[in-house]
């Protein structure tokens, strides 16, 4: 794998290359230049030249290393292919003018075409009408259902598309259902369903007759999104799919209940929307894990509004270990796992009914409240109390007054938390007093992030923070503090698209902007 390291390199001077327009690809900005510069004379022998004189590369040369092998050109064609099938769509095609060698890969490598990328439908059509090679990716918006369902039944049953592994039918943004008899898919959707590892289909319904009909012995991904379906033919997929590992339910209608029995899925996501709804749809209410032993992770994505209950039940899932977010606002919604019950009070706070069977194997959990009380936390933890991360965004602080009222408390309190997140932090006195809290008692803490408003962190602010959460009095001397900007527009729930239910914390924040602008070791 060292010798990829090397990129070939593009000569500045070339012969005028065809665009994609021209082989294949369509009536767009062209992705290869269709014309260069006049050719200049090159210098003579002994005169001072520079790099735009540089002269075509001779078949198979792109990317010399100092010895003066071409090392990426001398990988063989399957490998080649691989490599420009992870590439998106223009960039895949632009690698033929890197050399002679790579002029015919992109036409022969595993086909990754992204709809989304390109500006006309007849760009779709002509690349797999031109492509030879198989079919690895095929993404294409949602609204050509309505718009165009011809045009997308003759793209999926091109060629191009044999053997295809990912299907990707996206919407921008999850909305509810406009219409409450949303188009079918194609049947030709279908024919992939025995070389299928990924799909995501929206806006479409799936009736009972297709979907009890088919079987993906390889489909590990599933999303459905804005879907109209039939609660039969939703457990009919999921025991069609013998090695489901990840499930994205986004704002599916058609029954109010479901129940999850299988012993492949490791990750569920369900949520509804926000906006455009048809009120008088049948929306999913109740989700019942009844059975899922390999399972280690629920999402709520894009939470319930208000007004949108959604109430999930655990019955069985011995090895869960990641839950959230749990939202105050969704006042009609709850979590249950055996006989313990979380739920939303008041539009506040939330109120935890049988606290007595903690739910030992959840390691990371995700809350927004709207008061940042320490009791609500600590009754939290007394439900997981094998805690290892602890995201919290809240809105207002409680007083947090915890030396005295949690005095003994602490004593038996086992708090195994290695990393604590507080969003909305400002360093006012119930925020300082909530956060000393686990400062001074959290011995195993590794790491604990204040994220803060983009413009509130300076100098001072920094060096007063330094002294209120006492920190040079932690109890965990190996604990790093971090505060750094306000976090990304996702709040905590980083699930754009089912690929992201297989992070193991998908609560971290990943994307820049959300740097770190200082940290106290």
């Amino acid at each position: 794998m060292e010798a990829l390291a090397a990129v070939p390199r593009r000569a500045k001077r070339r012969k005028p290359e065809a665009s994609l327009e021209q082989e294949g690809g369509a009536n767009i900005s062209p992705l290869v230049p269709t014309t260069s510069a006049p050719e200049s004379n090159p210098p003579s022998p002994g005169a001072g030249g520079d790099e735009s004189h540089i002269q075509d590369p001779p078949p198979g040369a792109g990317g010399e290393e100092e010895d003066g092998v071409d090392r990426i050109s001398l990988l063989p064609d399957a490998i080649l292919g691989e490599v420009i099938s992870l590439l998106p769509t223009k960039d895949a095609a632009r690698t033929r003018i890197l050399a002679t060698r790579w002029r015919h890969l992109w036409r022969s490598a595993p086909l990754n075409l992204d709809g989304g990328d390109l500006r006309t439908i007849d760009v779709v059509s002509r690349i797999l009408s031109s492509h030879r090679g198989p079919g690895r990716r095929f993404r294409f918006p949602a609204q050509l259902l309505w718009d165009s369902p011809a045009t997308v039944d003759a793209w999926l049953r091109s060629s191009a598309l044999d053997n295809l592994q990912e299907i990707d039918c996206w919407i921008p943004f999850i909305w509810g259902p406009q219409e409450l008899q949303p188009p079918p898919l194609p049947a030709s959707a279908f024919r992939f369903s025995s070389c299928l590892c990924v799909a995501t289909l929206s806006q479409c319904h799936l009736s009972d007759d297709v979907a009890q009909a088919l079987q993906f012995p390889k489909l590990k991904k599933l999303a459905l999104q804005s879907v109209r379906i039939s609660e039969d033919s939703l457990h009919s997929i999921i025991a069609a799919s013998p090695v489901l590992e990840c499930l994205l339910l986004s704002t599916i209608f058609g029954f109010h209940c479901v129940r999850i029995n299988s012993a492949s899925l490791t990750s569920i996501g369900v949520g509804h929307a926000d906006d455009g709804y048809q009120t008088s749809a049948t929306f999913l209410e109740k989700f019942i894990i009844e059975d899922a032993p390999c399972l280690k992770r629920i999402l709520y994505h894009r939470p319930p509004q208000t007004g949108m209950p959604l109430q999930v039940s655990v019955i069985s899932a011995p090895n869960l270990e990641t839950l959230g977010c749990l939202n105050y606002t969704d006042y009609c919604s709850w979590f249950a796992m055996g006989s313990m019950i979380i739920e939303p009070y008041d539009m506040m706070e939330f109120r935890i009914i049988n606290s007595t069977t903690p739910a030992c194997t959840v390691k990371i959990l995700a809350v927004n409240i709207f008061i940042l009380s320490l009791d609500e936390i600590i009754d939290f933890m007394r439900c997981f109390p094998c805690l290892e991360k602890l995201y919290i965004q809240a809105y207002r602080g409680d007083q947090n007054l915890w030396r005295r009222k949690h005095h003994n408390l602490i004593k038996c309190l086992d708090i195994r938390l290695k990393t604590v997140v507080l969003n909305n932090y400002r360093g006012i006195k119930s925020q300082v007093n909530f956060a000393t809290f686990f400062v001074l008692n959290a011995k195993m803490l590794e790491s604990m992030t204040f994220e803060c408003q983009r413009d509130s962190v300076t100098d001072r602010f920094l060096a007063e923070q330094h002294l209120l959460l006492q920190l040079e009095k932690r109890a965990s001397r190996c604990a790093r503090v971090y505060f750094t900007t306000k976090r990304c527009e996702h709040d905590f729930m980083h699930i754009n698209h089912v690929h992201d239910l297989s992070k193991t914390d998908p609560f971290e924040c990943e994307e820049k902007g959300a740097g770190v602008c200082a940290s106290f070791e």
